[in-house]
């Protein structure tokens, strides 16, 4: 049976979810910030998953109404504070990607901080996909490489990408069918998963359902068996 070992979800739907509850937009990333909780930590309980990659904020979502965009900064600040200790006793390394140069030096701050006082985990590994798009993270990785006296190779490509790690199963709620610019590379043979469930309605029992699709399911990689 298949492991999912590097799982990639699109937490699409919070903004949608407030709407339909007759709530601001801002409630549906709060409760949403509560769900990411709950499913890093059904991750870091399971064996079998060695990393969970979260699109968390994207290079399109500076876009949004700039009051949206102040309070998803706020809101990760105070989530990244709060989870420290959450992530410590989970045994829960934090490795952010993205080009966070973007955030305030504040945010940057601590984004740092997490990821420095969790580095000694060895247990799951969670990414947030922070101002985070494959399209800017590969032109990132092509500048690094650009003045190589020799031809860049894939090993090379991949490991100079913010996430060096291939997916084994990509899951996208609320309902559209699409990757959104969301790890392009790595997901070359992922197994994808789409639910109509809005984000701050996914629960650990949706994901151990599609977990056990996923291990059902015969992955050929491009060859006959």
């Amino acid at each position: 049976m298949n492991k999912a070992r590097h799982i990639a979800i699109i937490m699409d739907g919070n903004g949608r979810w407030a709407e339909m509850q007759g709530k601001k937009r801002i409630k549906g990333h709060e409760v949403g910030a509560e769900v990411v909780k709950e499913i890093t930590t059904y991750c870091s309980n399971n064996k079998d998953i060695e990393r969970l990659t979260l699109y968390a904020f994207s290079t399109e979502n500076w876009k949004r109404p700039r009051l949206e965009v102040e309070f998803l900064m706020k809101l990760l600040e105070k989530y990244l504070k709060n989870e420290l200790s959450h992530y410590l006793k989970n045994n829960v390394r934090f490795e952010p990607i993205g080009d966070t140069r973007a955030f305030s030096k504040s945010l940057q701050k601590i984004i740092k901080d997490v990821k420095e006082k969790t580095a000694h985990c060895d247990g799951l590994v969670q990414s947030l996909a922070l101002n985070y798009g494959a399209k800017d993270e590969i032109l990132r990785a092509v500048n690094k490489l650009k003045n190589t006296q020799d031809d860049i190779t894939e090993t090379m490509l991949s490991n100079s990408l913010d996430c060096k790690h291939s997916i084994d199963l990509l899951i996208r709620t609320g309902g559209d069918h699409r990757l959104s610019n969301f790890l392009l590379w790595q997901a070359a043979y992922a197994e994808l998963f789409f639910t109509d469930k809005l984000w701050p309605d996914f629960t650990t029992d949706d994901l151990e359902n599609i977990l056990k699709k996923f291990k059902k399911i015969e992955r050929r990689f491009g060859a006959l068996k």
